[in-house]
């Protein structure tokens, strides 16, 4: 794995500052499942150098260290170097948590860690629903669904203030839900919803600002592959964890549609209701076709696919006909039928393969990933970390608001260097004891926790989705001859970062909008634990 790939081993979207004469022929890029080390640039020999002896040091302070304890910290330690060294996320919680247990208590623990980590991380049955998601994801990418959702958003809710940016909103958060991938959806909605935007008189700040908030609800909509990786994690039921990011993501989609409707009332230039000599150029035409009624209801039948996937999915847990594993199965089942009616004609067979062989590698390197995260909290529990850090955060007092204040700014500063799936591996192993402690829900946290990853990943200056955006709006292709600058993307994030601040604040006050429906579900259902 390298710095032009996902950690699936998939290309990432290619440098748009490098196509400027590409044709709309181009191929998409595969859909990255996770953003990992792909915002960094590979490390050169001096980074190298410092970040081994750093390592070498970790080993020397593990295997000197008064107490286990101590020696925990040292391994601690070793994990965030590799990681800033862009090692796979897999081997820079295991390598160290392995060492740390031969360390501490030698050849018998290390043995009993390698031969049943590996299988107690993987083999509970739940489990089994993280490929079927995944292959989901990948026939509904290949069956070429990003520009028909897009399509349907926008003929329904451009007639509305800021419409198009609000259709585009809510195709994003229905895209990224269905392929689990942020990045994936950010580069197919960016290279269609951009150019759009700006025919219809955008303000290019407001266009790119929609397309990189449009993808943060994602990973809390079901079908949620990380709500069922921190499922496996924390060992909360996945049905539960599933259902528990529905209402706060589908919400967060309603703020940031909200929020752009207001700017289309208030200053309509930004979204196109007067003209703003910006973003128009002498060669393009910034006249949209009018969308009729039939318009509307024609372009639903490009999505009846989607629709029936929704059903399966929601219906069949919410009526209790099936478990969320069996529900994961019978979409993904309709997934390849619809995948083999949409491609007919387009050697449907071979769509499916690819799907397959793609499920296969990103299932693995997430297996392998939660087999690292267990080993870490086997080491955190031989080490007595656990307990000790949970009674240093009692110790500063602080009430359950400030405890989870903290944490959001924890989470930003490390969204800065880590993924979302490597900031939950590295930390909710450490932080699961204190929750009890503070009164928090594990079920509750989990949304919190995969909401500020995703927060996080728009956050400058590091935080990969802006310079993604940034990428693609180099093309003239998308950005029609208008200049998109790097201080333009941070400058829409400003008017955009502050709408998920005030909600995540407001998750924190009224903690009761993550368990609402799976507690509803469990009551109607008689239970959906699995």
């Amino acid at each position: 794995m390298n710095a032009n790939t996902d950690f699936t081993g998939s290309p990432l979207p290619p440098d748009e500052s490098n196509s400027a004469n590409s044709t709309t022929t181009q191929n998409s890029p595969t859909t990255a499942l996770f953003p990992t080390d792909s915002r960094r640039e590979r490390p050169g020999a001096l980074t190298l150098t410092i970040g081994f002896g750093l390592v070498a040091v970790c080993l020397i302070g593990l295997f000197t260290s008064p107490s286990a304890a101590i020696g925990g910290a040292w391994c601690i330690g070793m994990m965030l170097v590799l990681l800033f060294l862009s090692v796979p996320v897999a081997i820079a919680l295991s390598v160290p948590s392995i060492i740390g247990v031969y360390a501490v208590s030698g050849i018998p623990a290390t043995m009993n860690i390698l031969s049943t980590a590996p299988f107690s991380a993987v083999s509970d049955w739940s489990m089994s629903v993280l490929p079927m998601f995944i292959f989901m994801g990948m026939l509904l990418t290949q069956s070429g669904l990003s520009g028909k959702v897009y399509r349907v958003a926008d003929h329904w809710f451009s007639w509305l203030p800021g419409g198009i940016g609000i259709g585009t909103t809510f195709a994003g958060a229905g895209l990224s839900a269905v392929t689990g991938s942020t990045i994936g959806m950010t580069y197919a909605l960016g290279r269609a919803g951009i150019p759009e935007m700006l025919k219809a008189g955008y303000d290019r700040r407001m266009a790119v600002g929609t397309i990189m908030v449009s993808g943060m609800t994602g990973n809390l909509i079901p079908p949620s592959i990380l709500m069922v990786v921190y499922a496996g994690i924390a060992s909360v039921p996945v049905g539960p964890a599933l259902m528990a990011g529905a209402v706060p993501g589908i919400l967060l989609a309603v703020c940031f549609a909200a929020f752009i409707f207001a700017i289309g009332v208030i200053a309509p230039k930004l979204v196109g209701r007067e003209q703003s000599p910006q973003n128009t150029t002498e060669t393009t035409d910034t006249t949209r076709p009018t969308t009729t009624w039939r318009d509307r209801f024609t372009s639903l039948t490009g999505v009846w696919g989607f629709a029936v996937i929704l059903v399966v999915l929601f219906g069949g847990m919410f009526s209790g006909i099936f478990t969320p594993t069996e529900a994961g199965a019978a979409a993904a089942l309709c997934s390849l039928l619809l995948c083999l009616w949409e491609k007919r004609s387009q050697k449907p067979w071979r769509k499916v393969a690819e799907s397959a062989m793609d499920t296969v590698a990103a299932t693995s390197a997430i297996f392998f990933i939660m087999i690292g995260a267990t080993m870490l909290t086997s080491l955190l529990a031989i080490t007595g970390l656990a307990p000790i850090l949970t009674g240093l955060i009692a110790d500063l007092g602080l009430s359950r608001i400030g405890f989870l204040l903290v944490l959001i700014v924890l989470y930003i500063v490390m969204g800065m260097f880590f993924d979302t799936l490597s900031m939950m591996l590295l930390t909710i192993p450490i932080l699961l004891p204190t929750l009890e402690t503070m009164g928090v829900s594990p079920l509750w946290f989990g949304v919190f926790v995969v909401l500020l990853g995703e927060f996080a990943m728009v956050t400058p200056p590091v935080g990969i989705i802006p310079y993604i955006v940034h990428s693609i709006a180099k093309n003239p292709e998308v950005n029609l001859g208008a200049t998109v600058t790097l201080r333009d993307i941070f400058i829409s994030l400003l008017w955009f970062l502050p709408v998920a601040v005030v909600f995540l604040i407001l998750m924190i006050t009224v903690p009761g909008m993550t368990e609402w429906l799976p507690d509803l579900i469990s009551r109607t259902s008689g239970g959906m634990s699995g």
